[in-house]
Formats: structure tokens, C-alpha cells, sequence
């Protein structure tokens, strides 16, 4: 096992009704808070008021960005961090899923920042010159990115055609409150997009050729398994709590850097790819990594890293046999079936993506040699 330091300080208020205790939460931080949201669905649930009483019984002033797109851009970061610097802000709220949070962690970011944050560390991936930020919070409605309890941000540059990542510890949300009732109106789609984007999570970390990491490994299927047995319920039954509940869970537990301490280098060459899809396409993330992952699978299978296949197959999917080559490709078909039975996509061309700009995609994906270490790492 590797050196590494383990840091999650996020405090996480997990369960039925604890979003009525962010304005508790909130005013450590101060008495000027930003609400961050997409396009309305916080409203229609009934969380937005919940909150904006929560916040006004505390005694805070409440500013708002909504509008924030499925794959945030660049555009809602500059518009917030103008605000955030025009009015004082203590702390950002981010209301919704990972894009949401993803967007509120650049703002943060930009906020205190002298240059600008997608040029340098976005595209030049500076890292080091980020030496402060505004602290963030997160009221999670969709389970999928596990950004609420890491210091990764994802954002997309659309005039150029590029959706970028980095990963900070500054980033970290420093509370975030988890309901699992408030992901019921998440539709199938959404549904399974984030089922498939949690289990890629932990694909990109567990499918690593050494023989190391038992007992990460080990925690990582287990995470597994619960997505495999409470995805289809929560896809069936919407508003499951349970199922709902298990998911978010590990959703957070799966990228917030626990199960990746100590192992060797992490892959990440889907998500790679798949940032060049939405960039150029705007698909959905966990549609785009459903698509590639189980193609991803059979191309970099080989002796070398078999045996990490052939423990998927037989812990997951309890698959037998003597043959590994066997039970690794078995284990790839019933990943797809998997991802079959949500409906997801199997081909580019079903989402509308043809060969026209396939080779300019290539070029992006390949030219940042850092897209393996961009999310959370020892």
C-alpha cells in the first residue's frame, strides 16, 4: 500500500429533514450567503423555501445564481464571483447535483482569485496558485458525482469546446446536507445517468493492473453491489427511500478520495473521453460514460490486469469458472446488460454523436497528460 495523508473534512448532515438546520450551519460562516440552483426543479420540490426560512431565521441575507446549466459553464463562474466580490459573500450554497456544486466550487474559487481561474487552472491546471477560496456548502438533490464531499470541479468552456476538470482540497465543501427525499422527483433518465456515472467512479479506480489495495478493493465492491441492487429500484420505484438513500450514500463515499488512498495511479480515461462528448455534444455526463465504459472494458483487458477482472466478475457478479479470460468477458457483458436494463444507450449514434468530429475529440482528450490525476488522489 502507498504513502498518503487521508483529509475529508466535509461535515455531512445525512437524513430525513436535516436541510432545516442549514441556516444553523450557515451562520458560522457568516451572514451573506449565495444560492446556487439550476432551473427551478429546487423550487418546484418545495426545498428553495425550506432553505430561504432556514437561512432568514438565522438572520442572513440571501443572494441568488440560478439558472446553471446540466454541464456548467464557464460564463455562470464569472457571473457569480462578480457578485460574490460586489456584495461580500460569505459562503456559497449550492442546491442540486453535481453540476450545481461543480459550479459553486469555480465561483468559490474565481471569488478570491487575482487571474483567472479556467486559463490557469483549468486549461494550465496551476494548481498551486489557488491558495484560497470562498468555503462552499451543498444540499444534495441528485446522486451521481459524489461532489459533495470532494474538491472536484468539472466545468465547460463552450466557446472553445472544452470541459475541463480539477481537484483541490480547498474545494471541499466544508458542510453538505444529504436527503434522500428531496432526489424523489429525479426522473428515470436522471436516474439512471447518475447510477451509471457512480459505478464509473469506482471502475476508474478499481480496474488498475497491480496486485495491491485488498482491502480498497474490497470496499469498492461492496459499492458496487449496493448500486447494482438498489439502482433498479430507485429507477422502478422513484420515490424508494431506501433505495434512494443507499445510493447517495455511495455516491459520496465513492469519490471522496477514501477507497483511492494508498492505491497505485487511477486510470480516468473514460471520464476523459467522455468530457470531449459533452464538450462537443452536450450530452449527459452518466449517458456518455455508460456508453464508452463497457467498449473501455474489453479494449484494455489483457494479462496484465485480468486478474482485477476476474475478481469483478466472481465478487460482483458472482460469475465461476476456471477460465479468467472467460469470466472477464462475462463480467463486461453483464456490465452492459446492467446498463442495458436502464435503458442506457450503447452506441454514439443513438445520442447523435456521428464520426465527423471524432478525430478533433482524440486530439483534446490526448493533449492533457494530467486528465489521470485530475480527480481526487493520495
Amino acid at each position: 500500500m502507498k504513502n498518503f495523508n487521508y483529509n475529508i473534512p466535509t461535515k455531512v448532515l445525512f437524513g430525513k429533514g436535516k436541510v432545516k438546520e442549514v441556516g444553523k450551519e450557515a451562520k458560522k460562516y457568516g451572514d451573506k450567503v449565495l444560492l446556487v440552483y439550476g432551473k427551478g426543479s429546487v423550487k418546484k420540490s418545495g426545498l428553495f423555501d425550506i432553505v430561504v426560512n432556514s437561512l432568514k431565521d438565522a438572520g442572513i441575507y440571501i443572494y441568488e445564481l440560478p439558472n446553471i446549466d446540466p454541464n456548467p459553464r464557464i460564463d455562470s463562474v464569472y457571473q457569480g464571483a462578480e457578485l460574490c466580490r460586489k456584495v461580500g459573500i460569505n459562503l456559497i450554497i449550492a442546491m442540486g447535483g453535481g453540476s450545481v456544486i461543480d459550479c459553486s466550487k469555480a465561483i468559490a474559487a474565481q471569488a478570491n482569485y487575482c487571474g483567472d481561474v479556467w486559463q490557469d487552472l483549468y486549461v494550465e491546471q496551476k494548481l498551486d496558485t489557488l491558495t484560497s477560496a470562498l468555503p462552499i456548502a451543498s444540499i444534495l438533490t441528485l446522486a451521481a458525482t459524489g461532489s459533495e464531499m470532494n474538491g472536484n470541479s468539472v466545468i465547460s468552456n463552450m466557446h472553445t469546446n472544452q470541459k475541463l476538470s480539477i481537484g483541490h482540497d480547498i474545494l471541499r465543501p466544508v458542510f453538505s446536507i444529504l436527503d434522500p427525499e428531496y432526489t424523489f422527483t429525479v426522473n428515470k433518465y436522471h436516474t439512471a445517468a447518475g447510477i451509471v456515472d457512480i459505478l464509473s467512479h469506482l471502475f476508474e479506480q478499481y480496474f488498475t493492473p497491480d496486485h495491491e489495495g485488498y482491502l480498497q478493493n474490497r470496499m469498492m465492491e461492496a459499492m458496487m453491489k449496493t448500486v447494482i441492487e438498489y439502482g433498479p429500484i430507485a429507477y422502478n420505484e422513484l420515490d424508494n427511500y431506501e433505495a434512494r438513500a443507499n445510493l447517495m450514500w455511495t455516491s459520496s463515499l465513492a469519490l471522496n478520495g477514501m477507497v483511492s488512498y494508498g492505491k497505485v495511479e487511477t486510470d480516468w480515461a473514460t471520464h476523459g473521453m467522455e468530457h470531449e462528448l459533452s464538450a462537443f455534444y452536450d450530452i449527459t455526463h452518466g449517458v456518455g460514460l455508460g456508453i464508452l465504459t463497457p467498449y473501455w472494458m474489453k479494449y484494455v483487458l489483457s494479462e496484465d490486469n485480468v486478474h482485477r477482472f476476474v475478481e469483478y466478475g466472481r465478487n460482483v457478479w458472482k460469475i465461476h469458472g476456471h477460465d479468467n479470460m472467460e469470466i472477464a468477458n462475462k463480467a463486461i457483458d453483464k456490465t452492459r446488460e446492467f446498463f442495458n436494463s436502464l435503458n442506457i444507450p450503447q452506441t454514439l449514434r443513438e445520442v447523435g454523436i456521428d464520426d465527423s468530429k471524432l478525430e478533433k475529440m482524440a486530439e483534446q482528450a490526448t493533449i492533457f497528460k494530467y486528465l489521470a490525476k485530475v480527480y481526487i488522489k493520495p
